[in-house]
C-alpha cells in the first residue's frame, strides 16, 4: 500500500524558520568534512544571519510558528494573499523530452490548474537545464554548437508542453543572461559567506548524475545505481561548497518541519543521508567550457546543479525587470513546492536547502518527490534508451487520454508502470464509457424528450434526492485529495460521480417515464436536469486532470469558452444549471480509442480496447434513448 500525505498542502505550506540562537550555536557545532582533498584554500568572510523578519535575504525567526512577513498588515493581523508557487526540476536538455518529464510536468500543470480554481495566484515555473559536460557533448555528437543544441531541445520541450495542454507561467532557461547574474550574485553571496574553497578531488564520478559517487553506493563495476553505467575516475581541482557545515542545520529543520519532504516516506530517505554524514561538493569544473564562469576565476565553469537549482529563482523575474536577487524573490519566493522526480531528491532536500542557508535565503515550503514511470518493469531514461516518446502518444491518443491515464493509473509518490493495452481499456472504460457515454446518452435523451432544453432548475429538481448528496459528497472529496497532492484518488473520486450517474439513470429509467406521459414525463425531465448538473461538476472537479475534455462537456452542456475558463471550484457546489438553458446537440467528447495494436504474448492483432467492451455493455445496459 502506498503512502499517502495526509494534511491539506495550504494547511501545511508555512513558512520554515529557525530561531538565530539555535542557527548560532549549531553553526559552531559544525565542522567541515573535506575527504580526499588536497592544498585546501578558505577564503571569505562567513555573513551573519539576520534576525529581521522583513530582511527579504533572511531565513531566520524569533518564533517557529508565526507567518507575519513583508507581505502582511500588521494592523488587521491579515495576509495578503501570496502566489503559491510551483516547479517543475529545469529539464536536462541533452535530449529531447521522454515520459518521466512530461509526467512530473503534467503533475504540477494539474496541481497548479487545481490551485487557480481555488482563486489562488499561481506562478507555476518549469524549464530547461542547459548547461554542462553532457550538453556538450550531445551537440558534438550532432554536429552543431552547444548553443545551437540547447535552442532546439528547449523549443521540443516547449512544444511538448504546448500539445499536453500544459499551462506554465515561467519558462527559465538556464542559458538566458538574466539567469546568468542571479547565478553569479548568489554565487558571491555563499563565496562571501566563508562556504566556497578550492580544493583538488579525486573520485568517481557519474556523468549522468553530475556527481561523484561513493563505492558503497554503487553496483557491480562501479555502476551507477540510477543510469546502469559505469562510473569514471576523475580529479578535478575544483571550488566546493562547504555543505558538511550544514548538517546540522538541516538534521534540526527537518525534526522541527518533516512535511517538508513529501511524500512522508521519502523523509526517512532524506533524514539516513545526513544522520551518515555529509560531504562536501564540488561546484565547478575546469574541464567544462560550455557553463557560467566562475567569477575572479575565468578558468572554472559553475558546476550544473549550483547553477540548475538558482534557476527556480531567476525565473521569478519578470521581463525588463533587473536581473538581481532581490528583485527576483520579491515576485514569488519561497516556492510553495518543489516537484520533482525522486532521482534527484539528494539534491533538492539536502543540497538545495543548504545552498540557500549559506545564501541568507528562504527554504521552499515543500519537496515533493514522485516515483518513476516503468516500462517493462525497468525506470524510463534517456541514458538507458527505454524511453516512451511522449508525443507519440499525445499523437495516438490525444493529450486528455495521456493527461488522465498517468495520473489515475499512478498512485502519485510511488512508482507505476505503463503497458499499452491498460492505458488504453482505463481511457476508454474511463472518459469515453463512463463520463462521455452518460452525458451523450442523457443529451440525446433531452433532445429527443425537451427540445434539448432544461425543464427546471436543477437545485429544485435535486430537492430532496439523495443523488445530490452524494455527488455533493464525492466533490467535498476530491477536493481534499486534491489538496493532499493524492492525485489518482482525485480521479477516482469523479469517476465515482460518473458511475453513481450511470446507476442513477439505471435506477430511472427516464426514457420509460417519457413513453408514459404526463406526470411521468415531467419526472424524467427533472432526471435528466439532475443528470446533467452531476455532468457539469464533472467538468469542473475534472478540469486540472483533462481540462480539454471538460471545456468539450462544459460546451455540450450549453456553456461558452469564457465561461469555463472563468469557473472556480465554488461552481462545482450544486445548483448551476438553470431551467430554460438550452444544451448543444449531442456529440460524444471522447472518442473510443479503436487502434489495432501487436499482442506480444501471441503476436497477434487485436483490436485495441476489446478487454472492456464487457465492463461498457454492462454499464449501459439499461441506458437508452
Amino acid at each position: 500500500m502506498a503512502s499517502r500525505v495526509q494534511n491539506p498542502i495550504q494547511n501545511r505550506l508555512w513558512l520554515l524558520s529557525f530561531s538565530t540562537s539555535s542557527t548560532s550555536s549549531l553553526c559552531n557545532s559544525v565542522s567541515l568534512k573535506k575527504t580526499r582533498f588536497t592544498n585546501r584554500s578558505l577564503f571569505g568572510k562567513r555573513m551573519p544571519w539576520s534576525s529581521s523578519r522583513r530582511n527579504l535575504y533572511c531565513t531566520c525567526s524569533t518564533s517557529r510558528g508565526s507567518t507575519m512577513d513583508s507581505n502582511t498588515s500588521p494592523s488587521s493581523g491579515r495576509q495578503n494573499a501570496e502566489p503559491f508557487v510551483i516547479t517543475t526540476p529545469l529539464y536536462y536538455v541533452n535530449a529531447p523530452p521522454h515520459m518521466g518529464s512530461a509526467y512530473t510536468t503534467v503533475a504540477a500543470d494539474a496541481i497548479a490548474r487545481f490551485q487557480r480554481l481555488l482563486g489562488n495566484k499561481v506562478v507555476f515555473i518549469t524549464g530547461t537545464d542547459e548547461h554542462g559536460e553532457k550538453i556538450a557533448t550531445a551537440a558534438a555528437a550532432c554536429g552543431c554548437s552547444p548553443a545551437e543544441h540547447c535552442n532546439v531541445v528547449s523549443q521540443a520541450y516547449r512544444t511538448l508542453w504546448r500539445d499536453l495542454g500544459i499551462a506554465y507561467d515561467k519558462f527559465i532557461r538556464t542559458t538566458d543572461h538574466k539567469h546568468e547574474a542571479i547565478v553569479k550574485e548568489f554565487y558571491s553571496k555563499v563565496l562571501a559567506n566563508g562556504d566556497i574553497y578550492r580544493a583538488d578531488y579525486e573520485g568517481l564520478y557519474c556523468v549522468n548524475c553530475e556527481e561523484y559517487k561513493e563505492e558503497k553506493e554503487l553496483l557491480d563495476n562501479n555502476c551507477c545505481p540510477i543510469h546502469l553505467k559505469p562510473c569514471v575516475a576523475k580529479k578535478e581541482d575544483n571550488y566546493f561548497f562547504a555543505l558538511s557545515k550544514y548538517e546540522g542545520f538541516l538534521g534540526k529543520m527537518l525534526s522541527e518541519n518533516p512535511e517538508f519532504v513529501q511524500p512522508s516516506f521519502r523523509l526517512n530517505e532524506v533524514q539516513s543521508w545526513i544522520t551518515s554524514g555529509l560531504r562536501d561538493f564540488s561546484i565547478s569544473r575546469a574541464s567544462v567550457d560550455w557553463g557560467i564562469e566562475v567569477p575572479n576565476d575565468a578558468k572554472q565553469t559553475i558546476y550544473v546543479w549550483f547553477d540548475a537549482l538558482v534557476g527556480y529563482i531567476s525565473a521569478l523575474l519578470n521581463d525588463g525587470e533587473q536581473p538581481n536577487l532581490q528583485t527576483a524573490i520579491s515576485s514569488g519566493w519561497p516556492t510553495s513546492l518543489h516537484l520533482i522526480g525522486k532521482d534527484i531528491l539528494r539534491f533538492h532536500a539536502v543540497y538545495w536547502p543548504a545552498m540557500l542557508m549559506s545564501a541568507g535565503l528562504q527554504l521552499p515550503k515543500m519537496v515533493f518527490g514522485h516515483g518513476f514511470l516503468t516500462k517493462d518493469g525497468n525506470k524510463m531514461g534517456k541514458s538507458l534508451g527505454n524511453t516512451l516518446e511522449p508525443t507519440d502518444l499525445v499523437q495516438r491518443f490525444g493529450p486528455d487520454a495521456v493527461r488522465y491515464f498517468f495520473l489515475k493509473e499512478v498512485e502519485f509518490g510511488s512508482d507505476g508502470d505503463y503497458s499499452e493495452s491498460r492505458f488504453i481499456n482505463t481511457v476508454n472504460a474511463h472518459l469515453a464509457n463512463t463520463i462521455g457515454n452518460l452525458l451523450n446518452r442523457t443529451l440525446g435523451l433531452l433532445k429527443k424528450n425537451c427540445r434539448s432544453t432544461l425543464a427546471v432548475d436543477s437545485a429544485i429538481a435535486a430537492e430532496g434526492n439523495t443523488f445530490k448528496d452524494a455527488v455533493e459528497m464525492l466533490v467535498t472529496k476530491a477536493k481534499t485529495h486534491y489538496e493532499t497532492l493524492a492525485l489518482s484518488s482525485a480521479c477516482e473520486a469523479v469517476l465515482e460521480i460518473g458511475n453513481a450517474g450511470n446507476l442513477y439513470m439505471n435506477q430511472q429509467a427516464p426514457w420509460s417515464l417519457f413513453k408514459q406521459g404526463g406526470a411521468a414525463s415531467e419526472t424524467a425531465a427533472k432526471e435528466l436536469v439532475i443528470v446533467l448538473e452531476a455532468m457539469r461538476i464533472i467538468a469542473i472537479v475534472l478540469s486540472p486532470v483533462t481540462p480539454s475534455l471538460c471545456l468539450r462537456i462544459y460546451n455540450q452542456l450549453g456553456y461558452t469558452e469564457d465561461q469555463f475558463d472563468a469557473i472556480t471550484w465554488s461552481d462545482a457546489k450544486w445548483g448551476g444549471l438553470k431551467a430554460g438553458q438550452v444544451m448543444a446537440q449531442p456529440k460524444p467528447v471522447f472518442s473510443r480509442i479503436e487502434n489495432q495494436i501487436e499482442d506480444g504474448n501471441a503476436g497477434e492483432t487485436v483490436k485495441a480496447g476489446s478487454k472492456d467492451k464487457e465492463n461498457i455493455n454492462q454499464n449501459k445496459s439499461a441506458i437508452e434513448v
